[in-house]
């Protein structure tokens, strides 16, 4: 997403300022309006098709605020921020007028113009995939290993697994990749855990979209795989996407769980959001689950589609979850996906003392836009 800062960025034209007052004095003074065009970047400056934009406002001595797109009905918002859908097709050019008003009614407006990109083609594109028709490891230009748990010490949820980048967890061959929990003694930086798996992180990170993944799940109990995003401002990703990432810890970045098996339920999948309010960092989770027959012997389809109104989930195209999204959630920035088993655990459960290994089974990965 590409932000333009109105008061330096001479990008946006101010067209008009006006007063409600005639005492100066009473009325807010400088004005400042951040717009958002959502997707921008340099390959799309006018965004990603979905031709919506945030909007930021805030002026000194303003208690409310009120937008116009267009010849539309003027909006009220006392935050100063707001999101708008622009559903004219093809690259436009919008105009927007902003109003800060204060306690007394007194007020100061600017206008602005925008240019924003609309496509009723949604995830046509594909931006990333991995068909995993290669043999041996997975391709290390998609796909980052991630090994070094929190302190050094022990992953989240009292997981007991160590991953690891060896080819015996995680392998790929006849066309998909498969990620194997094994029961084994492996020590990594002083600590020794009984059990061993692997955590792929794709080292592609996007904001909106559609992502499927075709897989088959585990079904030994004690066994927990998943499909998910954290944001890539995540301190958890080994600042693999550059140095103005991994600066925010969890639940400020944001998580996406697509899909969680839990270890005691082999026949049914969760979906589940995590985050922290920008504004007040509380944290909020919700989310649901579906019935999901022979996940372990047949391939489903685990799906999300993302954007600045919505996140749905599925199964097979059934819907799981939709979750509403909103300003003050961490969903509106760029994501990366993760594939990993965990053992034991919050949702992994009580391990049996038979267990000796088990397989998430993958057929592809596929993120259109």
């Amino acid at each position: 997403m590409s932000i333009f800062n109105i008061s330096i960025l001479s990008l946006l034209l101010a067209i008009s300022c006006s007063s409600g007052d005639s005492d100066s004095n009473s009325a807010p003074t400088n004005l400042n309006v951040v717009i958002s065009v959502v997707g921008s970047n340099d390959n799309n400056p006018n965004g990603d098709g979905s031709g919506a934009i945030q909007i930021m406002a805030s002026a000194t001595n303003a208690i409310r605020y009120a937008f116009r797109f267009g010849t539309g009905d003027q909006i009220d918002s006392e935050s100063g921020n707001i999101e708008h859908t622009f559903l004219q097709d093809g690259t436009n050019n919008h105009n927007i007028t902003v109003w800060a008003y204060s306690e007394s009614g007194a007020f100061v407006n600017e206008s602005y113009s925008v240019d924003v990109y609309r496509s009723d083609e949604a995830f046509a594109k594909l931006v990333f995939s991995d068909e995993f028709e290669n043999e041996g490891r997975p391709d290390d230009q998609k796909w980052h290993h991630q090994v070094i748990p929190p302190n050094n010490g022990s992953w989240h949820n009292d997981e007991l697994q160590h991953y690891t980048d060896r080819e015996e967890n995680s392998y790929v061959n006849n066309g998909t990749l498969k990620i194997k929990a094994i029961k084994e003694q492996y020590s990594y930086n002083g600590s020794t855990k009984e059990y061993t798996s692997a955590r792929l992180n794709a080292k592609f990170a996007f904001t909106y979209g559609r992502i499927e993944v075709r897989a088959k799940l585990t079904n030994t109990a004690g066994t927990w795989p998943a499909i998910w995003t954290l944001g890539a401002n995540s301190n958890e990703t080994g600042n693999y996407f550059g140095d103005q990432y991994g600066n925010v810890g969890w639940p400020l970045c944001g998580e996406i769980d697509i899909m969680e098996q839990t270890g005691w339920d082999k026949n049914s999948t969760i979906s589940h959001f995590h985050w922290g309010d920008l504004n007040t960092e509380v944290y909020s989770d919700e989310g649901g689950e579906i019935a999901v027959e022979n996940a372990d012997s047949e391939f489903h389809v685990y799906s999300m589609e993302w954007d600045s109104k919505s996140i749905k989930t599925y199964v097979d195209d059934n819907l799981v979850y939709e979750f509403q999204n909103g300003t003050n959630k961490p969903f509106n920035h760029e994501h990366y996906l993760l594939l990993n088993i965990a053992i034991g655990g919050n949702l992994g459960g009580d391990v049996p003392a038979n267990f000796t290994e088990d397989i998430f089974e993958i057929d592809y990965v596929r993120i259109y836009q």
